[in-house]
């Protein structure tokens, strides 16, 4: 697998980031074993998670693999602080407080004395970005994070993070994909601009983009699931499906599967060094592992960018 340097840093990743949001709840300890062994034989080196994800119960599952499946030198640990969950309601606190007890009980659980990636998971409008910013200064210069980032921020709150900051933001977290181009306005030349790299979540539409729910929803999918299921209904509209057409066309004309079209095309785009794929399962993630993930010929990229203009 490719190794991509993050925006104009030095940190290396490779093309997939392995994504937790699933572990501890739909994927077992056994299955998620699994995906790390396989991931890292196929020779991804990233992994993403974050101190919300299951309460925390994935950076501990992911803490028990290293120094045992994994030695902590080979693998880059990204994860992120700021958001947690309760009761089904998602919050947001980027208090330089809140941030940094996260960050400690993010090592705790990861069972390492740095993340080589730590980001503020989201814009929190009740707290000066200064204040949020002074936490990502300090886990940098106490050498608990070797780079630090910036989740789910839109393109002047990025802007404005880059110039305020009196260090280096290396990378923006957020969604890209075919079905959600909305990056492309302000985001992507923000990121550009300030030379970061863009690591993109929900590359395959949150599912959308591998066919799967072309006229049915498996019952083992995410949008059959109570705790998922919002989470992919906003993408099985109309337009949408115009779009996962456009791409399953496109797939069978090149030989080649939706999932390898729309991550082909993705890692392509500028800004973006890497795409974080949430798969749950071996055969899932097996898929991905396959797929030539190279450029797409450039007439179909040209067609699959009409047809999903936003």
């Amino acid at each position: 697998m490719q190794q991509r340097y993050v925006g104009n840093s030095g940190l290396r990743v490779s093309t997939l980031t392995l994504g937790t949001m699933s572990w501890a709840e739909e994927t077992d300890e056994q299955d998620a074993r699994e995906l790390v062994r396989d991931f890292l034989a196929a020779g991804g080196t990233t992994i993403d998670t974050a101190a919300s994800y299951a309460g925390g119960r994935a950076e501990a599952l992911l803490g028990s693999m290293v120094g045992d499946i994994v030695a902590r030198s080979e693998v880059v640990i990204s994860t992120k602080a700021g958001v947690s969950t309760s009761d089904g309601r998602r919050s947001v606190d980027a208090s330089r407080g809140a941030m940094l007890s996260a960050l400690d009980a993010s090592l705790a659980r990861l069972g390492t004395d740095y993340v080589d990636l730590w980001f503020a998971h989201a814009w929190d409008g009740n707290v000066p970005l200064d204040e949020t910013l002074s936490a990502l200064d300090l886990a940098l210069r106490s050498g608990r994070a070797r780079y630090v980032g910036i989740s789910n921020y839109n393109g002047w709150q990025t802007a404005k993070a880059a110039a305020s900051a009196g260090f280096t933001i290396v990378a923006n977290q957020s969604e890209y994909s075919l079905v959600n181009r909305s990056a492309e306005g302000e985001l992507i030349p923000a990121v550009e601009d300030a030379g970061l790299g863009l690591m993109a979540w929900g590359p395959l539409g949150r599912g959308v983009l591998t066919g799967k729910y072309r006229g049915q929803i498996p019952g083992e999918s995410r949008a059959a699931e109570t705790r998922l299921g919002g989470y992919v209904e906003k993408y099985l509209d109309g337009g949408s499906t115009r779009i996962v057409e456009a791409v399953a066309m496109a797939a069978r004309g090149l030989g080649r599967s939706p999932s390898d079209v729309s991550l082909g095309w993705l890692l392509s785009r500028p800004g973006v060094s890497t795409a974080v794929v949430g798969a749950r399962t071996a055969v899932q993630l097996k898929e991905l592992l396959d797929a030539q993930l190279t450029p797409l010929p450039t007439e179909i990229a040209r067609a699959l960018e009409d047809v999903s203009a936003f």
